[in-house]
């Protein structure tokens, strides 16, 4: 049943739920409310009081908007509904006290304070404050805080509005940060004196209203106003952050989320707000042939012959890598395919079914997360493979779900029942009649880590059954951007990557560098970085990347997204699509579109959901077909979450926090 309310704001009338608070209530109506501590995702802690109102018939003082319920508030002497003032004199005068006591101990070091020009009490001390302050005493000074590499503390601005610490308890998922004393002696501090430990601390940064915390990387780098912010798509992970990338003339200067309720909410994780470093360091800025064993710069018509002289009558394979666009694999399988060759995206081994978008994306929504109250979670680690979502798992079982692992034991922030190591402990669950589970909300998620391995197809059915047997919906977690993308466009050979490779004489990789390509056969290798694969490679075609190109992505919910182009990218560098375009012509056999916007129309057409930008499709079930599964455990994919890709290998920030976060990880053990 509703609880719906009647409240007057301001003279306009209006029926909400009667659960809203009065700043809720107030947003519904379109007036705003300042507030330093209220976050729409986090507890309501109430002890900034920027947010007071005046109740009209209530108590003779303004009330806390932000921990006052509609449901609260007395009706009028005729039942009238209840009146609240949010620009009354009482209120005025409210704020302003709250305001000079603000600003009583804040700093006055605006012109050198990195949140200048984004900072909620600057903007709101010129919207609700005076300009004078009555106080002549000292100002108090507070000890920074070490929190390690990504996060600048300057504590003697800090407010006390707990935001941080109310993120990372609650978020997060570590008990790390809290509140000491009272009074002028109050102060956020670490318990003793402890660094971070979570992949998602960075949004403490963009949770604080004042310059307390701020971008250690990023400081003293550029002002807001001089960067011209352009949206877009994370590639770290498969989950598609949204994300707006800063950019200062041709430079990335810093990465920070949008907010999508379906996808990442308004979190990102440390590798996706820090990997801007990586853009800059061991950039392909030109072609490569190698000549008597050592790769020396040459022009792309150098390049061009050197692959057509390679390519001409023999067996040619494609493998693309974790941070391929669908256009760029699009086209290369045009190429490739079109010439009889075989092409493959899986190269980490993981056995994903061809034809079958149900058994490599899943029937779930990331969304789903939210209301799920049984979540099976399979070969896994979801805290380094998708943060993000972790912590929207984490999220769930704060609201009362119930969680099982079967694979490692690690941490996730959450309690979980450990079933298992491995396919033993998964065939165990499968096979077992849970009738009372499927009445319950459920959804089953497998990793990577679990489809590795000769047995792949026999854990992927496995977990099909347990689907069937729960009446779950299914999840597959992945840990690269481009899988999806290439799974849905026929990037692939049945056998997977033995079958692809098998008697190839020439291979054309595409930005894969997290696998090893035996001596032998001839290498061209197109990518933005100078990795592994670049040190294999017998011609380099120097590629954009991510921010330097506009790109579809599918993220392993089965989303398309649009990442547009933030910058341009350095030297005689292309984007992936334009090289392959411009080598088949090189070839004698040019490929039928000379534009992007001509490649996709082709590719729509082929592909129709990857046009249906940010939404989910629903994707057919087939039946569960059980296989013999094998006796091994399960191990999870990433050993080290800030170096899983050329980017991340080029930053060092993401060097600095790895070699920090292993030592932390070691003196804990």
């Amino acid at each position: 049943m509703s609880d719906l309310k009647k409240i007057v704001i301001d003279g306009n009338e209006i029926e909400v739920d009667g659960a809203m608070t009065i700043l809720q209530a107030a947003e519904v109506a379109g007036i705003e409310i300042p507030r330093f501590c209220y976050h729409e995702r986090l507890s309501i802690a109430g002890n900034c009081r920027m947010c007071l109102v005046e109740v009209v018939g209530g108590p003779p003082k303004p009330a806390a908007s932000c921990a006052m319920q509609v449901r609260d508030l007395r009706p009028g002497p005729e039942g009238q509904p209840p009146v609240v003032k949010t620009k009354s004199p009482m209120v005025k005068k409210a704020r302003e006290g709250v305001m000079e006591f603000m600003l009583l101990n804040h700093p006055l070091d605006c012109p050198i304070c990195d949140q200048g020009g984004e900072c909620d009490l600057q903007d709101q001390a010129m919207a609700y404050g005076v300009d004078f302050s009555r106080s002549r005493e000292a100002k108090r000074s507070v000890t920074d805080l070490a929190l390690g590499p990504l996060v600048s503390t300057t504590m003697t601005r800090c407010i006390s509005c707990t935001r941080c610490v109310r993120f990372t308890s609650e978020v997060a998922g570590i008990m790390t940060m809290g509140q000491t004393g009272r009074g002028e002696d109050a102060e956020i501090t670490t318990y003793l004196n402890a660094s971070l430990d979570s992949n998602l601390q960075g949004n403490i940064i963009d949770l604080c209203p004042v310059g307390a915390l701020t971008s250690k990387p990023y400081a003293f780098t550029a002002r807001p106003w001089e960067l011209r912010k352009t949206e877009s798509i994370d590639v770290m992970d498969a989950l598609g952050s949204n994300i707006r990338v800063d950019t200062k003339g041709r430079e990335v200067m810093r990465i920070v989320p949008r907010n999508h309720d379906g996808v990442n909410e308004e979190w990102i994780s440390d590798k996706t707000r820090f990997i801007w470093d990586g853009l800059r360091r061991q950039r392909l800025d030109t072609p490569y042939v190698r000549v008597n064993g050592k790769l020396k710069p040459a022009s792309w018509e150098e390049a061009f012959a050197a692959v057509t002289t390679a390519m001409e009558g023999k067996k040619v394979a494609a493998i693309a890598g974790d941070l391929a666009s669908v256009e760029a694999m699009y086209a290369l399988k045009a190429l490739i395919g079109g010439a009889g060759g075989n092409v493959e995206c899986r190269v980490d081994g993981a056995y994903l079914p061809i034809g079958d978008r149900a058994g490599y994306v899943g029937t779930a929504s990331i969304a789903d997360i939210d209301n799920a109250e049984m979540i099976q979670l399979i070969g896994t680690n979801p805290r380094d493979e998708a943060p993000v979502l972790n912590a929207r798992i984490r999220g769930a079982w704060l609201r009362g779900a119930q969680i099982g692992l079967v694979g490692e034991k690690v941490d996730l922030t959450y309690d979980y029942a450990h079933i298992g190591e491995g396919r033993e402990a998964l065939e165990m669950l499968a096979g077992k009649e849970v009738g009372a589970v499927k009445e319950k909300n459920s959804i089953v998620i497998i990793g990577q880590g679990a489809l590795q391995g000769k047995d792949g197809e026999a854990v992927l059915e496995a977990a099909k059954k347990l689907v069937e047997s729960t009446n779950s919906k299914f999840m597959v977690l992945h840990t690269a951007a481009a899988r999806v993308g290439g799974m849905d466009i026929g990037f692939a050979t049945e056998g997977g990557m033995i079958n692809a490779l098998d008697g190839a004489e020439v291979i054309y990789n595409l930005g894969a560098d997290e696998l090893d390509i035996e001596a032998g056969p001839f290498v061209i290798y197109q990518g933005s970085h100078g990795d592994r694969g670049a040190h294999r490679a017998d011609v380099i075609l120097p590629a954009a990347a991510y921010t330097e190109e506009s790109a579809i992505f599918i993220n392993t919910e089965g989303r398309p997204q649009m990442a547009n182009r933030a910058g341009f990218a350095p030297g005689e560098a292309r984007e992936g699509w334009a090289i392959i375009r411009a080598l088949s012509g090189a070839l004698g056999a040019p490929l039928p579109f000379n534009s992007l916007g001509e490649l996709r129309t082709a590719m729509f057409a082929e592909v129709p959901h990857l046009a249906a930008l940010d939404t989910v499709p629903k994707n057919q079930w087939k039946a569960a077909a059980p296989k013999k599964l094998g006796k091994a455990a399960f191990v999870n994919p990433i050993s080290d979450f800030y170096l899983t890709n050329p980017i991340a290998r080029a930053s060092a920030v993401m060097a600095e926090v790895s070699k920090s976060a292993t030592g932390t990880k070691i003196a804990a053990e």
